[in-house]
């Protein structure tokens, strides 16, 4: 993803090619001093923020065939992007410490980068509302492929980060608003976690009209009592996929019923969709979204995508379609997203938009 999508996608996914195989980095000296994370963010200035309705940012594009942009102010988005701190070189040959595998909230090129391309290209499906999306110390890439003691420090710091956002969302901007909670990849990580820890069991929960936790396997039974969206308008429940190319199943396997569902309809009933129902893919470019692009069915535990329709797309050869979770189903979720706040609404007896 990047303006871009598929073309920065791939490049992404070349560096964690190259960063599995390159092995393990050099284990920490006994005699090196322990270093602590980069500053954590201040999310009471605006600057925290990779998203945030008093200002303009990326997400709050939207491709012109889809404008004008029209916002309902009665509902929010707390997104969670992915993990875009990816360079080979921020961890060559370092130590295992926060200081150098949770990204700094300063380094200016990597802030550009994230509202480049998971802000613009993902949080825009959700700018039908206000949408918050915290900038975080996120973990590395390369993190996921560390052992589970060495690496769960540097997704805690990345968590502390989202929980403080979430909080402080809460406490100074929610005022009472229902919300959606969105995320890809390692956002997913800590989404999931966060509904878990904040909302399962607590009133607060009520407020949840659905959340998309999109790109990592989330046991269909991982909340106790929020549950799978069997329908598109279902609400108080969350949703998820993971796209491979069709006929492909990751090396990785599970020992769990992974929650999957099809974002080209949303229902369980419906597990298979043709190109005909793709109402708009964004690939190459942002303002070009492309419709009737793939088809798409469950297989569990993935969801199989046909080839993406792209000029060039013959030298498209991965099989991980992970970069396009979002993007080659962007119109599908953004109509549903709003389809979910209506039904909310009419349950919940709530009219009227806020400016």
């Amino acid at each position: 993803m990047s303006h871009s999508s598929i073309a920065l996608g791939v490049i992404v996914f070349t560096c964690w090619c190259l960063l599995s195989c390159a092995g393990s980095q050099s284990s920490i000296l006994t005699n090196t001093p322990p270093a602590g994370p980069p500053a954590a963010p201040r999310y009471a200035q605006a600057q925290a923020w990779a998203a945030f309705p008093y200002q303009h940012s990326m997400a709050d594009s939207l491709p012109k065939a889809y404008l004008p942009l029209v916002k309902d102010t009665t509902v929010d988005v707390f997104f969670v992007h992915p993990t875009t701190y990816t360079q080979p070189e921020a961890i060559a040959g370092k130590p295992y410490t926060s200081q150098y595998w949770n990204a700094s909230l300063t380094n200016a090129a990597l802030n550009k980068q994230t509202d480049e391309s998971t802000i613009l290209n993902q949080a825009s499906a959700f700018n039908a509302y206000r949408v918050f999306a915290p900038r975080y110390r996120q973990a590395h890439l390369q993190a996921y492929y560390l052992p589970d003691t060495v690496a769960k420090p540097f997704f805690d710091t990345a968590y502390t980060d989202i929980a403080a956002g979430f909080d402080y969302y809460l406490q100074h901007y929610n005022q009472g608003r229902p919300f959606i909670i969105a995320a890809h990849s390692q956002g997913t990580t800590h989404a999931a976690r966060l509904i878990k820890e904040k909302l399962e069991g607590q009133p607060l929960g009520q407020k949840l009209i659905a959340a998309y936790l999109i790109g990592m396997p989330v046991p269909e039974s991982y909340f106790k009592d929020i549950p799978l969206c069997f329908k598109p308008g279902s609400t108080g429940c969350f949703v998820s996929w993971r796209t491979y190319k069709q006929g492909h199943l990751p090396p990785d396997t599970v020992s769990y019923t992974v929650a999957n569902i099809n974002p080209l309809t949303f229902d369980v009933d419906v597990p298979a969709a043709s190109r005909r129902q793709n109402k708009g893919a964004i690939l190459w470019k942002f303002n070009k979204p492309k419709r009737f692009n793939v088809a798409a069915a469950v297989h569990q535990p993935v969801l199989w995508s046909t080839k993406p329709r792209f000029f060039g797309n013959v030298f498209f050869t991965r099989k991980n379609y992970h970069i396009g979770d979002i993007n080659l189903f962007w119109k599908n979720i953004r109509d549903n997203v709003m389809e979910r706040v209506q039904s909310y609404k009419l349950q919940q007896g709530l009219q009227g938009t806020l400016r």
